[in-house]
Formats: structure tokens, sequence, C-alpha cells
């Protein structure tokens, strides 16, 4: 399919003391052949981060909180009382990634669900799942400070945010969406191919605070202007004085207030990508207040690739104009990769011997484990997976490590790692 029929991108490359450079490629709407342009909003996932961390800064600046005050002040519901606010804004509060222990249900694509589900799962837990200090990625940490947020001014997040912040940066088309049925103007739909065309990625699913932030990439242009302004100087990362960075899980990178930073002598920058349901987004900012930005509405088309692309061309060829070095970014767009299929409970497999049902006092639902001419198979909700194993008692599946407390003979228990919620102990129910 030509290239303009296709799901894109909108990108910008803002160099300091010139215009921005804008470059919009390929269909915000299969359906009605509409083209990405200026006004075409995305869904940028996780780079909505930085703007509730910047919210918790400036509540934390107003005496509404302290940002070494305990969370549990803030939550009585939260039962690991030694988390802070800041350990919650630089993820160190050790609390699992509650859409992760959700997907041990086998939570399907258009099940429904909502924040306040998976906080009830983060209050559920009674201890950090890594040592005190160490960094463990997890969007329910910012579900939790949209929660502060909404308790110390007695509003919606989208409501603060749009004045304290949205309004006074001229940021009129940007948006937290609380609701799947709200309406967002000039919003993109975001696609996947399959065998047969393209499907829509979009679930019913708004989880303001960690994501659901639709915005262009414009406004996200003076944001980072914003930000930018709170740059002090090249040695001092945006609101350093207020909040440390630490070591990330993306070495060398540091993780600061809502943004990863790369400290190489003359690189210095701060950034953040974003992945959520088939669209992806990036921004860079570095202290000379370079901006660049890429925001995709193709699940197979990785904005932080393209970013990293155009930084790349930026750097080896700064002899040219930021429009070539936007197209050549732009050519760069994969094929499109078909989806993968699920394997469901009636396909085709070899007689199975039940190891037993297990649960955990701090994931919802059960697992099951089965035995097939030798194989280890994971149940959840009428699909397996196939364990491969790594080691005597070690297996990994997909996106997860179990580790048997005893011998595949005789099941009593195991531990389950996932990335963002390691350390769950199941046991024989």
């Amino acid at each position: 399919m030509p290239r303009d029929e296709q799901p894109g991108l909108s990108l910008l490359v803002h160099r300091p003391d010139e215009e921005p450079t804008v470059l919009h490629t390929g269909l915000a709407s299969l359906e009605h052949g509409l083209a990405i342009g200026p006004d075409t909003t995305f869904n940028v996932g996780s780079v909505a981060k930085q703007i509730t961390a910047h919210l918790i800064l400036l509540a934390a600046r107003d005496d509404l909180l302290r940002l070494d005050q305990r969370a549990s002040d803030l939550l009585p519901r939260l039962k690991i009382s030694d988390v802070t606010v800041a350990d919650l804004v630089t993820h160190r509060s050790g609390i699992r990634d509650a859409e992760s222990l959700l997907s041990l249900v086998g939570f399907r694509d258009l099940d429904h669900y909502t924040a306040d589900d998976l906080r009830t799962l983060a209050y559920r837990q009674d201890q950090r799942a890594v040592p005190e200090g160490r960094f463990l990625y997890s969007n329910t940490n910012y579900l939790l400070l949209a929660e502060i947020l909404e308790t110390v001014h007695r509003t919606t997040l989208p409501d603060l945010a749009r004045h304290r912040l949205f309004g006074p940066l001229g940021m009129h088309s940007t948006h937290f969406k609380s609701d799947p049925r709200q309406v967002i103007p000039g919003a993109a739909s975001a696609y996947q191919a399959t065998h047969h065309g393209w499907r829509h990625t979009e679930l019913p699913v708004t989880l303001p605070g960690p994501g659901t932030l639709w915005t262009t990439a414009c406004d996200l242009d003076r944001w980072l202007a914003h930000l930018h302004q709170c740059w002090q100087c090249e040695h001092q990362l945006p609101w350093q004085n207020a909040l440390a960075y630490h070591p990330s899980d993306h070495q060398p990178y540091l993780y600061g207030p809502g943004l990863y930073a790369a400290t190489r002598p003359g690189r210095v920058g701060v950034f953040h990508y974003g992945h959520e349901q088939g669209f992806s987004a990036a921004t860079h900012l570095d202290a000379t207040g370079l901006r660049v930005i890429c925001l995709s509405n193709n699940a197979d088309i990785a904005a932080d690739y393209i970013t990293a692309a155009i930084l790349r061309g930026m750097g080896e060829h700064p002899e040219l104009a930021p429009k070539d070095v936007l197209r050549t970014a732009a050519s760069l767009r994969p094929e499109p990769k078909v989806a993968a299929r699920t394997q469901h409970a009636n396909g085709d497999r070899g007689p199975e011997v039940d190891l037993g049902t297990f649960s955990s006092d701090q994931a919802p639902g059960s697992l099951r484990l089965t035995r097939s001419a030798g194989t280890l198979h994971l149940w959840r909700r009428g699909s397996r997976d196939q364990l491969t194993q790594t080691g005597p008692a070690a297996y990994v599946g997909n996106g997860y490590t179990l580790t048997l407390t005893g011998s595949a003979d005789q099941v009593d228990s195991f531990t389950l790692d996932l990335d963002r919620a390691p350390g769950l102990t199941y046991v024989r129910r």
C-alpha cells in the first residue's frame, strides 16, 4: 500500500532561535482518508508522565504536599508505609505495575477496566517488590500520583492540568482523556497491520496520569519550551534542585521527575518515550534548547526509533536542513508486520496432565499449570503459554520467568517474575 495511504507520523524539529520544521505523513483515519496535519492529536502514552510529575512539583512548591512525605499520608489505603511521594515520581516505590498484574488474568482486548480497578490492585500490595531505592518502572506509581493530585487539589486531573498548565502555555489541543467515550477533537486513530489489511488497536481504557494524554506536535513543542525555561544551566537537569535523578533501568540514563536524562558531555538531554494502544511518541530536549518530537499512529512504527534517526542525522550531517533530515527519517518506516496470533484452548495439542491451579495474594485471579510431552504450559482464562526451560527449575514464558520451588512432577508453588511486577509467589489452591 502506498505510504500516503497508511497510518503515519507527525514530526517536529525546533532548533534554538529558528522557526520549527514540521513534517506530517500518512493518514489520521484510514476509513475517511483524512491526512495527518498540524491539528491532528495523538495519544502520547508515557510522555504524559512529564506533565503529571510537573504538577506534583507545583503542588510541593505551593505547600500542598512534601516530596519526602509518606504517600500513605495522602493515600490511606496504601499499605506500604515507607514509600514517599518522591519514590512514586522516580519509580522507586517498588510497587508492581497493576496492568502487568491484570495481564495474568488473561484480560482480553475489548475487556474494560478503569484506573480505580488498577489502584485497587496497588492497594493489595503490602511490601516492595524490589529492595528500597531500586528502580522499578511502574505505571501504577503515576496512577497513585494522579490520585494524590486530585486529593490535594479537590478536582480532577484533566481540569487541574488544563487550568494550571495547558491553558497558560497555549496548549489548547491537549487533553487528558478520562472516559473512553470522551470525544477528543482532531484525534487520530491507531492501527496495526493484519493478514487482511488493518485493524484498530485502541482499547476502552483510560488511565490519566501515567498516560492517556492526547496532544499535537506543536503543543508538545510549547511544553518543551517551558521545560527548557526550567533548565537553569547545562550541568543541572530540569527540576534537579527539587528532585534528584537516579540510575534507571535503561543504562546509562538517569530518571528524575517524569524524565529520562542523558548526561554525556556535549549531549546532555532529557526525554521520554510512550507506547499506548498502537500509538507511540517521543520527545527530546537538549541543553541548548533543541526540541525533537515524533508522534505515530502506526503500531509498527516506533517513535523512539525515528527520533533517534533524526538526532543521528542532525549530528552526522549538520549542514543538512531540518526538513531534509525529517524526510530521511520518515522514509525509514518499516514494512507492516502481521499481528501475532494467540494460541487458545481449542488449538491442537497432545494429552495434558493437570498440575494444579494456583493463586497469589498480590495478584488477581488464578493460573493453571499443565504438562504435555514433557513441556510445561501456563493457562490463564482459556489461553495457554508454552514455557521454555532455561534451568533446572526456571522456565520462560511470554514476558515473564517462572521458577518452580519443587519438582515439575509435584508442583506446590512457584514464583513469577514479570518485567514490571517481579516476585509474585503462587501457591496451590
